[in-house]
């Protein structure tokens, strides 16, 4: 029983978690509507500095993770750790796949100068400099969110190869994986915002 109240209680604390971390990302939605709204023309030439295609290609490796994620608590759920390990993996490599993308996409930027900061940002207008700064800031963050996911994922994928998570006892992987849909349904948000509406 009192592991029960356990489970109840890391399951209320991870929606209330996701509930703050839904308003901090809201808030950084509406900085981004009102900018957006006040220098409509240079978000409009600045987002054409993004690659659409990496962003799409992005989305559909998160899509996919979530799916696996899910996938995987099911096949805990009904006993099968084996098939939830190779799900779980499979999560991860989507992990991988989009931060490598995020890599060359911001090391393109940095490359030619387009960051924070730097001279070329210097010479832009305030509407672009806004654009790019929160370009950074938002995806920086959800990239951070990412990696703390998939630290969370690796370390619930070890515990259920070890038998630590069980058909009866897997709030930890649960949470692991409802941590994970935010985090996709942030770049939901993020990827139309940024990449698609120009």
């Amino acid at each position: 029983m009192e592991e029960h109240r356990d489970d109840i209680g890391a399951r209320l604390g991870m929606w209330i978690f996701i509930f703050t971390e839904i308003l901090l990302f809201g808030g950084l939605f509406l900085v981004y509507a009102v900018m957006r709204a006040g220098y409509s023309a240079d978000f409009h030439q600045a987002a054409h500095h993004l690659n659409a295609f990496i962003g799409a290609v992005n989305t559909l490796v998160l899509l996919v993770s979530s799916a696996t994620v899910a996938m995987s608590i099911t096949a805990v759920q009904k006993g099968d750790s084996k098939k939830g390990v190779i799900l779980l993996l499979v999560t991860l490599v989507c992990a991988g796949i989009f931060l490598v993308n995020k890599y060359f996409e911001w090391g393109h930027k940095i490359h030619i100068g387009l960051y924070p900061g730097s001279d070329l940002m210097l010479t832009l207008n305030h509407g672009s400099v806004m654009f790019f700064s929160l370009y950074f800031f938002m995806t920086g963050l959800h990239m951070l969110h990412l990696v703390i996911g998939a630290i969370v994922l690796t370390i619930a994928m070890v515990k259920v190869k070890s038998g630590a998570i069980t058909p009866n006892k897997y709030v930890l992987l649960e949470n692991g994986g409802l941590y994970w849909h935010l985090v996709d349904l942030i770049w939901i948000f993020l990827f139309p915002l940024l990449y698609l509406i120009t």
